[in-house]
């Protein structure tokens, strides 16, 4: 049996994924959601990006977790990929759900779709966080309001250094064992440095017709494909 680490992206907390962890319960795997420093109940936290490497990787050698199917959603894909380096054969497999990709010597910020300084900009307008999204910004992806509420309510303010501090990576990202979901409804295809890494043997591509949050849009079908991606 696997056991999943669960690593929600900005803003959010392990109870992004109350709908998912059932199913992977019931399949009789082991589920750890995980909250990062300086979100949802940890708020106050002090944390940078490396911050949020060590609180995956110490969950993981922390429980003593083997057979690990390592999931990363959005932002968190940048901590995520650096941890699934560091727990060495502890890892089965690196799921990257619509999510940013580390890039050695890169930072968040420096893939923002506005350029790095119009995100810095916006850290510091707001005490050194990332302001949450607003309902409306959740628009046309695949979300209920009930769901959309959810996730307004639940968001936190993200810590900037987390964003703007450099990934540090070991070795090359296509060779871990990979599966780079991609959410439709947030854009039809991977960004490059995705593209690229799709291209190495060792990565699988699977397609979702919903939004940029699909454990509250569709989390019974996240959840299969988790149970796929662990076999």
């Amino acid at each position: 049996m696997a056991e999943f680490v669960l690593v929600a992206g900005a803003w959010l907390g392990s109870w992004a994924w109350d709908e998912v962890v059932p199913p992977l319960r019931a399949a009789g795997h082991g589920v750890h959601p995980l909250t990062l420093s300086g979100l949802a109940e940890k708020q106050g936290v002090p944390a940078g990006q490396q911050t949020h490497v060590q609180d995956v990787v110490g969950e993981i050698e922390g429980r003593d977790l083997r057979d690990v199917v390592l999931v990363g959603h959005s932002y968190s894909g940048i901590p995520v990929g650096q941890a699934a380096e560091r727990i060495g054969d502890r890892l089965t497999r690196v799921v990257f759900v619509d999510s940013e990709v580390p890039v050695d010597g890169g930072s968040f910020a420096s893939g923002w779709w506005q350029g790095p300084a119009a995100l810095e900009s916006l850290i510091a307008d707001n005490g050194g966080y990332w302001p949450p999204l607003d309902a409306a910004d959740f628009d046309g992806q695949g979300l209920t309001d009930e769901q959309v509420a959810r996730l307004v309510e639940g968001s936190t303010p993200h810590p900037g250094a987390t964003l703007t501090e450099p990934a540090v990576l070991t070795r090359p990202l296509g060779e871990l064992p990979a599966t780079y979901v991609k959410c439709l409804l947030d854009g039809p295809e991977p960004n490059d440095t995705v593209a690229k890494l799709l291209t190495s043997e060792h990565w699988r591509l699977v397609t979702m017709s919903t939004g940029h949050w699909p454990m509250l849009s569709q989390p019974a079908e996240l959840a299969r494909l988790l149970l796929a991606a662990a076999t």
